[in-house]
This record gives C-alpha cells, structure tokens and sequence, in this order.
C-alpha cells in the first residue's frame, strides 16, 4: 500500500498527526526569542596590552610586534591587526568564520606564554577578550539636567545604573558625559612657596588626617568596648581648617594656601541631547540574550526610575535596536501575509473551486508553522532569516499542493470518485512532485555549507527551507490527498452568481489554453527559428550585465546616522562643544525628520567600556541621530546624510569628516558601506603622502561621499628636557622631577572622601588659572632631599613637539586605510573598480603598496562562494533529474531553462537599477531549482503521453496544454509571493528586495520561454532518437536479410 492510499483509507489518523504537528509548532513559536539576527559565533579576540610611560613607536617594537610575530601561527588565522598608541598596543585577530572560539582563545593564551620573558619589565600581563555583537549596544538612553548637573553621575548610578543592572540579560551600563564627582583642592603656588610648603607635603598631611583607626577591645568592669579613632572628614569644608605647618610659631592652615572646591572632575566628557546638557547611558547585554525582551524590560521601567530621580532631570531615547528589530520583523510579517493572500488568489482563480483552495489555505500553513519546531530545537531565534525563509517558501510549498490538487480535480471532472480520483491523481504525479522537491533541496542544502560571513547568515535559511520543502512534499502525498478525497465533489451544476463572477475567468483561461496549443503547434513545426531565436534573446540580455553594479549588501534605512568630526588635534573642549551646539541648532532646524539629536564632547573616562572602543578627545565630536521612522519621512536616511556631507563643508574648522548613515551594520550588512583601500609601508611620511593623493583623487570619483584617512594627525604636546647634570648637580633624578610636575598639573590624588557609601578623590595641584601657559610650567619648584628648591627652567628645557600618531599595522606590517564611503547613487563595485585605476597610474614609491580590503574584499569571497554554490546546484539538480527520468537527455533538456533565468535576472535588475548584491545572487540560485520544476513537470507528462501511445509532436501539444495551468499556477504563486518583498516599503525591506527582483524576472523570463523552448527541444530529441532508433532497425533488418541470404555459404559443412 502507497503513502498516500494509506492516508486517504484513514483521513481521521492522517489529519490528527497533522493537527499535533501544528499545535506543537504553535507552542514553539510561542517560546521563540525574537532579535535581528540569528545568533553569530564571534571570529574576532583582542589582545591588548599595557606599556605605562611608552610612546607609540617604543610600544610597537617593543610590544606588538614581538606578540604579532608569535601570534602569526595561531591556526585558522585570517589577518592580524595591530594598533600601537601611547601606552597601549591593540592587536585583533580575525578568524575564519565557523571554528571554536574558545579552543582559538587558548590557542591564542598558549602563544602568549611562550613570549612573555621576551616583553619589558614595566609591561604590563597582554588581556585577552572575545569581540562580539553582543558588544554592540542595544539601548542608548538620553539624560537632561539642569540644577542637578554637578550631582548628575551619582544620581544616575544610584537610580538608573545599578537598577538596569539588575536586569536579567542585561550585560554592562556605562554612563557618558557625567563627570564624577571630586574634591579639589587648588594651591596658590606663590603661597606655597613663601610658606616653603609643597603638593606632596600636603597630599600626605590630608591622607594622614582622612583616617580612622582602629585602636582594638578594652574592658571596663564586665564590658568590652571598641576603641576607635573617627577622623574622615565628614564635610569637604573640614579641609580647609587642617594644619599643613607652622612659621614663626604660628600655625599655618589648608585655607591660607588653598581653596578646597566640592566640584566634579575636570576635562572630563560631556553630554548633549537635543541641545541641552546631560548624559547618555549605554546598556549592553550579556553574551546569547535576547536584544529584544531586555529591551523591553528596560523601556518599561523607566517610567517607574523616572519618579526616584529629581525634577529637572528627564530620561529620553537615543537608540534603540528592539524598535528596529521588531519594525523589520513586522514589515517581514506583513509580506509574508500578503504573500499567503495572493497565493489563495491565484489557486482561486485557476481552480475556480472554493473547496480547492480551502484545501491550499489549510497546507500552506502547516509547513511553514511546522518549520517553528525546528527552530525551537535547535535553539535559534524568530530573526530576519528565519521569516524571509517563510516569505520565500509560501510560494514554493503550494508548488506541490497544486500540482496534486490540479490533477485530482482533473480526475474527479471525469467523473472518478472523490477517493479513488485522490489516488489515482497523487500516484500519477507522485514521482514528479518527489522529483521537484528533491531538486529544491539541491538548491537550498548546498547553502547550509557556505563558509564566511555570508555562510553564517544564510545556513539558517538552508535549513530552514529545506525542513519547509520536506514537509510541503509529505503534507501534498498525504494530507493533500485526504482533503481532496473529503472536501472536493463533481459539481454539475454551479450557482447563477458563480457562474457571471467565474465564466469570464473560465473563458479567458480556456482561450489561453487553445492559444498556447496553437503557439506550440507552430513552434514545433519551425524548431529551428525557435531555437535561434531564444539563443539570440539569451545573448542580447547579456549586454545588460555590462550596465549592472555590484555591491555586498544594500543599505538599509535604520533611521540611525552617526557622526564623528575632528578639529585640529589640541582644540579645547569649549571649542568643540560650541561649534556642535550651532551645528545642532541648524540640522534640528533644517531636518524636522530628526527625533534625537545626542552629542558628546571631550575625553572620555577610562572605565566607560563603550567609549574607550571608539575614538574621543577633547577636539572630537560625537553625533547620534535618531530619525523617525521611514514610513513617516519623505526623505531616505541616505539623502538626510549626505545633506549633512553638503552642510559640514561651510565648517572650514573641522579637519576630519565622518558621516555613518544606517550605523554601520556588521560586516558592512545594512550599513552604508565603504571603498577601503590599504596602504602597506613602513615610511610614515611617504605614505601619508601616498594617502593623501588617493584621498585626493578618489574625490573625483562619481559615487564617493566622502573619504577619510585611518591615521590620525600628529600630536602636538610640551615635552621637558632635563639636563641630566643639573639634575645630579642639584641632588634630583628625571623620576622625581617628572613627578613633581606631574603632581602641579595633573594632580595627586591625597586621599579619599566618603559619603553614602561612595568614594571620591581628593586631588591636590596648582589652581587653574596658574597652570595656563609656559612660563607657568617653567617656574614649577622642585625640591631635593636637602629642602632646596630649584624652578624647572634652571633644570631644563620646555620645547614643544609633534608625537607620533596610532601607529596602524596588519599582517604584521604598517598600514594607513583610506576609505571611500559610497554615496546614495554610488555603488561598491564601481567605486572599489575606479580606486584600482587610480592605483594603476599612480607612481608609488619603492616599499610602498595599496591593496583593497574591507567590504569590497567580503564582497568577492561572497560571490566566488555562491559561483561555486551555483555549479555545484545545477550538477546536483542534474543528478537528481537524471535518477527520477532514468536518462541523461531529458535532463540535459530541461536544464535550458537555467540560462534564461539568468537573461531574466540580468534584465530585472538592469531596468529596475538595482544593483548585483549577494541578495539579488541568492535569488538567481533559488531560481535554478524552482525554474526547473516547471521543465520536470512538463516533460514528465510528455513522457506519459508518450507512453499511451501518443506521436511525438502529439505528445508534446498535448502535455502542453495539460500542464500550462498547474505551470503557471505554480510560477504565479512564486512571482506574487515575491512581490511584497521586492516592492515592500517597511523597515528592512532595502535588504530584500534585490531577491524578490531577481526571482520574479528570473522566474517570469525563464517560464514563458521554458514553455516553449523546452517541448521544442523535446522533439528535436525525441526525433533524433526515433531516426536512431529507425537506422539501428534497418542495420538489423539489412544485417538479417544478408545472414538469410548467405547462410549457406557462411555455414561451414
């Protein structure tokens, strides 16, 4: 007994697994975590290492590149990136994607071991950490104060900081642009030294004074006291009132040589939003949670935070990933429903049966739902990959279901029985439907083995259709038949309203079936114009590849637009702060699109995580701007930002211009991505020169934004050159002298003050108005063991200087990266094409190459991945045809149909203007497995006409005209399921698009010319065979008569 007479003998059994199949998937969706992405296992460690005291030229010979040596063997190792600041070398490692990272992470600790006796004894233990998504902040909250700025960081770490904390899933909150709080105490060096008083005597006389002391247990009669000294200020003002010495037996007080200020730290970052001063918070999550359930677990608690906090301190949104996430995810939802509504509407217009396409309602549900099952196993998340998978699948999974369901409905129109007409029907095209499935899986299992960045997106996808595909061929061989055989009758008669509603339809469709008969007629009788004809058509749409540009992934409009502008370097912070307040005031005025407009100004501190992994300093300015959402504006995120390209240029005071629109998504997925072009030479000045020539030509690039160079400028800084005999003339060392100075214009820190439970320094120096200009540093005292002082200009010299910038490498040499962002009308691929021109006619110095990276280079691994996929696809869906038909030939025939998916796909995205993404590949080879189904179809029932006896040519009309419909069913549901994704306005849906263009001109070129190109060649086939077949039989006959004729003589007697 077959699978499907099984089914239809027990609809009850049938019908109650598939029923347990949904309820299970119903329950797992119920249970899926929803986020952006699936989750993506980080490629990429850092090791960094500090060298307390070393320029950027001492840290890179002495540190990065004994480790970068050492590290160059670590397996799987993709490139090695280095940078070597003051103080600090970071060096990244990039791995090929899908090996274990925390086998690599030991690798890379192994290695470390090996060269630690090799590193200088102040260096400081290498840390190793994992970079990850997780990383990237998934909310960023705006915080606007006005009285309670002096208090604002402790505010916010006491009411918002340690309560978002205690979240589940929630990873580090860091707060930006609060200063902490200080007590400074400011000297009056003239008093200090009238009174012969220094820094460091009153630094240790307030850490002596800021204690309390345990004095241990004494008894009195039967009890035991403590015994305590309680000295901690219990007010910054006690300060003042603390003896620093004495003169002439007079006592001489903080207050008489200082002033003590319960201030906030100075130089510190600050925050804007919208104009007025504040913070921003940063809120990032822990490693595997779920961006969008910690989000919204923060959002909903901010009403509740909002109460604890002080009147004129507000809480705002800046960022947040969840509204993008859930926003994709709906405009996801939204085609895939749309898609489901126009794949009723075609089986309905076909069919002409209410009865049928409630059978097709009920199927197509069921696979997509039973797909959840999958997902909830295999612990992955409700993402964009995951419901695009739906998206695609509606209109493949009804493939089956029709063609079943079509040829059912035939039989029953014969007048069989409902149950043996289900029969009948599925057995006649069960090897066929098992045939296209199988070709789809072809199709879609090579993509689960892609490697790189464009594997890890996609397996996901792989998977997904292919459990979709699996389902879809059992639901369509069992409970397509048992739906058929309960629900479809012979209808002898219709309804009057029926009738005047369908008769048109039926008349139009009945017309196209005589039409295309007649068509087919004649193209089998002319074979050879037909055959010139299309290879003609294939050859002329080639010359549309010529006008196609190609980039990695289109940008999306996020409504997110980042950017970082430099003034000269040395720039004071006020400086800074008052260009971005005018800049501010004038995008909020210009771009009423803009919701949030947050600015940070100044250095950062060294415990926000966020922004020590990004570039600050008193002369950079930080924008973020949140835009409404795109259904909402007129103006693209792209037209907004290089609007503000265009406003930046009137600010001659600004040195570097950075503009990110979409935030730059990872990998250069969704962001605006950019032409990156490295410039390899150990000569620093030659090749700042050779980067500053490609700068300038790229310039004249069309479909260039703007261009920045990596290399940031060369620091001025006052350095102090000691005399060394002076030094040693008057008792010193550099240590003690450079400590002293250290001590006047930095600060020391004396000792802690308490208060709640926190703790704040207290720093001692020079007030500020004595420490603002050179001769000011000059007359800084420094005393010797013997009390004598000696002013630092009797020591040295004060000389001003240029240190060298971040010293860049990778692959174990210097580099310096130019960037070419591409504008709104620009594209990748030509850009990256115009860049190598310009390097070809340049003439660069000996030592010095330029090699392009970045984007463009995960561009060319991701197509040469998916030609080779390709291949490897049409190989594997020629196996598959060639096992189902027992025959190399009908399969050598079906597979023309390919090359006109391409023409289609080519002349699609070259009259749409659409570029040549991976997306818009994916799509052509999706289209390689569904363009051939529609040949299977056909010739498989060509075949069984064939068999009944049918002529060739006979045959061919025949199959033909029987199989227009469920062909073009089947094609139809596949270009309207499509249509939302191309043509969908919602978030996200720039990423998509390039897919649902590629598939329908694929698809629709490809189907009309299938239809008649491959019954042509059929018989072109099929009639060199029978000639064969004819010469073979008349060779025997000739060969027999001749045996019967001489048999005599050949016989021996």
């Amino acid at each position: 007994m077959s699978l499907y007479e099984g089914a239809v003998k027990k609809p009850i059994m049938t019908s109650l697994c598939f029923a347990a199949v949904v309820i299970f998937g119903l329950f797992s969706l119920s249970k899926l975590p929803v986020d952006l992405l699936p989750d993506i296992e980080t490629n990429t460690i850092m090791v960094m290492t500090a060298y307390p005291g070393a320029s950027a030229s001492d840290i890179e010979n002495n540190v990065t590149r004994p480790l970068e040596n050492v590290l160059n063997s670590v397996s799987n190792l993709k490139h090695i990136t280095s940078s070597s600041s003051e103080n600090i070398s970071l060096i990244t490692l990039e791995f090929e994607f899908g090996y274990d990272i925390d086998v690599l992470t030991n690798d890379v600790r192994d290695k470390l071991d090996m060269v630690s006796s090799a590193m200088p004894d102040e260096a400081e233990t290498p840390i190793i950490f994992k970079f990850s998504t997780d990383m990237i902040p998934i909310l960023l909250l705006s915080v606007q104060a006005e009285e309670s700025q002096a208090a604002l960081y402790k505010i916010l770490d006491d009411n918002v900081v340690n309560p978002l904390a205690r979240i589940p899933g929630v990873g580090t909150v860091s707060i930006a642009g609060a200063p902490k709080r200080e007590i400074q105490v400011y000297c009056d060096p003239n008093k200090l030294e009238a009174y012969n008083l220094t820094i460091e005597t009153i630094s240790s006389i307030l850490g002596a004074e800021n204690r309390n002391i345990p004095g241990g247990n004494f008894d009195i009669g039967n009890e035991t006291y403590a015994l305590r000294v309680q000295g901690e200020f219990k007010d910054p003002k006690q300060m003042e009132n603390i003896v620093v010495g004495s003169r002439n037996n007079a006592n001489i007080y903080l207050r008489d040589v200082a002033r003590v200020v319960d201030t906030v730290e100075e130089r510190a970052q600050e925050a804007y939003t919208n104009g007025k001063r504040g913070a921003m918070i940063i809120v990032q999550k822990q490693s595997g949670a779920n961006s969008v359930n910690i989000a919204k677990q923060v959002l909903s608690s901010l009403p509740k935070l909002q109460k604890a906090l002080p009147s004129d301190v507000r809480l705002g949104i800046i960022m947040d990933t969840s509204d993008n996430i859930l926003r994709t995810i709906d405009s996801l939802t939204e085609t895939v429903l749309f898609a489901l509504l126009f794949v009723v509407i075609v089986v309905f217009l076909f069919l002409g049966r209410w009865r049928a396409t409630v059978i097709i309602c009920i199927t197509i549900p069921l696979s997509l739902i039973a797909s959840f099952i999958y997902l909830a196993i295999t612990g992955n998340s409700l993402n964009i990959i995951s419901l695009s998978s739906l998206s695609i699948a509606i209109g493949m999974v009804v493939d089956d279901a029709i063609v079943v369901l079509e040829n059912v409905t035939t039989h029953i129109e014969r007048g069989s029985e409902p149950k043996q007409a289900a029969v009948h029907g599925t057995n006649e095209v069960a090897i066929s439907v098992t045939a296209s499935t199988l070709t789809m899986f072809a199709v879609f299992f090579p993509l689960t083995m892609i490697t790189g960045m464009t594997g890890v997106l996609f397996k996901q996808l792989g998977w997904m259709m292919c459990i979709i595909m699996f389902i879809s061929l059992v639901v369509s061989l069992t409970l397509t038949p048992v739906l058929c055989s309960q629900l479809l009758r012979l209808q002898k008669r219709q309804s009057k309203a029926f009738l005047m509603f369908y008769a048109p339809i039926q008349k139009a469709l009945d017309g196209l079936d005589k039409g295309y008969a007649r068509l087919l007629g004649w193209a089998v009788h002319h074979r050879i114009v037909v055959v010139i004809g299309c290879a003609g058509f294939f050859i002329l749409s080639l010359f549309c590849a010529r006008s196609i540009s190609t980039e990695f992934f289109p940008t999306q409009d996020s409504g997110s637009i980042t950017a970082n502008l430099e003034l000269p370097i040395g720039t004071r912070k006020e400086v800074a702060q008052e260009l971005a307040s005018k800049l501010t005031e004038e995008w909020r005025r210009k771009y009423p699109e803009i919701q949030v407009c947050n600015y940070r100004v100044g250095q950062a501190s060294s415990d926000n995580i966020f922004a020590a992994m990004q570039s600050n300093g008193s002369h950079i300015i930080s924008f973020n701007i949140r835009l409404s959402n795109p259904d909402e504006r007129e103006r693209s995120m792209m037209v907004i930002g290089s609007a503000m390209r265009e406003d930046l240029k009137a600010y001659p005071e600004f040195s570097k211009i950075r503009v990110v629109v979409g935030g730059g998504g990872m990998g250069g997925m969704g962001g605006q991505t950019a032409a990156d072009f490295e410039v390899y030479g150990y000569d620093m000045a030659a090749t700042d020169q050779v980067a500053a020539d490609l700068k300038q030509e790229l310039f004249k690039v069309k479909g260039v934004a703007e261009v920045n160079i990596s290399r940031g400028d060369y620091q001025p800084e006052y350095q102090v050159d000691f005399d060394r005999e002076k030094l040693a003339i008057h008792d010193l060392n550099l240590s003690t002298a450079g400590t002293f100075l250290r001590n006047r214009i930095n600060g020391a820190i004396a000792s802690r003050y308490r208060e709640d439970g926190e703790e704040y320094d207290i720093k001692v120096r020079y007030s500020p108005e004595y420490r603002t200009s050179l001769e000011h540093i000059e007359n800084i005292l420094v005393y010797n063991n013997r009390g004598e002082s000696i002013r630092i200009k009797e020591l040295g010299t004060v000389v001003e200087r240029f240190a060298p910038p971040t010293i860049e490498r990778k692959d174990r040499e210097r580099i310096v990266t130019v960037s070419a962002v591409i504008a709104d009308d620009g594209a990748l691929g030509d850009v990256a094409e115009a860049g190598k021109t310009i390097i070809n006619a340049m003439e660069l110095p000996s030592g010095i190459g330029i090699q392009i990276s970045g984007s463009y280079e995960d561009q060319q691994d991701a197509f040469s991945d998916l030609a080779v996929l390709a291949l490897l696809i049409v190989v594997l869906v020629f196996i598959v045809m060639a096992a189902q038909f027992e025959s190399l030939t009908y399969p050598f025939i079906i597979m023309f149909s390919i090359p006109f998916a391409v023409s289609g796909v080519l002349m699609a995205l070259f009259f749409t203007h659409t570029t040549l993404s991976v997306m818009s590949l994916l799509g052509a080879i999706m289209l390689i497995g569904i363009v051939v189904k529609n040949g299977i179809v056909l010739v498989d029932y060509i075949i069984l006409c064939r068999d009944r006896g049918q002529a060739i040519i006979n045959a061919v009309i025949t199959a033909g005209k029987s199989r227009l419909r469920p062909v073009l069913m089947t094609t139809m549901t596949t270009i309207l399921g499509m249509i939302p994704m191309a043509v969908g306005g919602g978030q996200g849906s720039e990423m998509w698009s390039p897919m649902g263009i590629a598939v329908i001109g694929g698809l629709s070129i490809s189907t009309i010319l299938t239809l008649i190109l491959v019954p042509v060649l059929y018989c072109m086939f099929a009639g060199t065979g029978i000639q064969r077949q004819r010469r073979q039989i008349k060779n025997k006959r000739e060969l027999s008569a001749y045996y019967e004729a001489n048999k005599g003589s050949m016989i021996k007697k």
